[in-house]
């Protein structure tokens, strides 16, 4: 089952929507390797009225085991870990509630752990730190921490860019004005400087020096 897209902010797109790993379901698991060796050995040793008896105490328990099962299957069925453009979401729970939003700008670190067997089958932890209250949380029995890492990073990048791109109009609206700065030219002084400099070289005589250097302070 996908995050709910209603669940999301405006514009808001999903990077990553993961379901927890296989893994989640450990203790079921190893749980349930003794209910099937407990049933063949029965079987393989047992005959008769205590056959029968041992085979239904075996069947009482299946059925607490497949309902212990069923019921970590809807808390695994109800559990995302979702990366967006804009934050990490987890939220976990069938009818009792609890999630955690941390926005990517609030994100100041990423680590993740893995125990051998959870490098072999792909699983490990992930822990985030934010500037909050709560400091930082961890994520358990996450798919390939390692490559979630890597994702949340490259979404805060994306993020960044998109806030930089955010404030661009600014820059864009201010061009203009510094171009019709440049296009105004030298101040009258600056004219009257460049006048002397032409005066002294011998571009302009005396007179024709004066003539403009008048024109200019007319238009002052």
């Amino acid at each position: 089952m996908a995050y709910p897209k209603r669940l999301l902010q405006d514009d808001e797109s999903v990077f990553l929507d993961l379901k927890p790993h296989w893994w989640f379901f450990g203790k079921q698991i190893l749980t349930g390797i003794p209910l099937v060796v407990g049933f063949m050995l029965v079987v393989a040793t047992f005959d008769g009225d205590a056959q029968k008896v041992l085979l239904w105490i075996w069947g009482a328990a299946s059925i607490v085991w497949a309902i212990w099962l069923a019921i970590k299957y809807f808390d695994w069925n109800f559990t995302y870990f979702v990366v967006t453009s804009e934050r990490v979401i987890f939220r976990t729970g069938v009818i009792a509630k609890r999630g955690v939003e941390i926005p990517l700008s609030r994100i100041n670190n990423i680590n993740f752990g893995q125990r051998v067997f959870e490098r072999i089958i792909g699983a490990g932890d992930l822990s985030i730190e934010s500037a909050g209250k709560d400091g930082q949380s961890t994520f358990s029995d996450v798919r390939h921490p390692d490559g979630v890492q890597q994702e949340i990073y490259r979404a805060m990048e994306e993020h960044e860019r998109n806030r930089a791109s955010w404030s661009s109009p600014t820059i864009v609206q201010s061009a203009p004005q510094a171009a019709a700065a440049a296009a105004v030219g030298p101040s009258i002084p600056e004219q009257i400087d460049q006048l002397a400099k032409l005066r002294d070289s011998g571009a302009l005589s005396a007179e024709e020096f004066e003539a403009k250097k008048r024109q200019l302070l007319d238009r002052m």
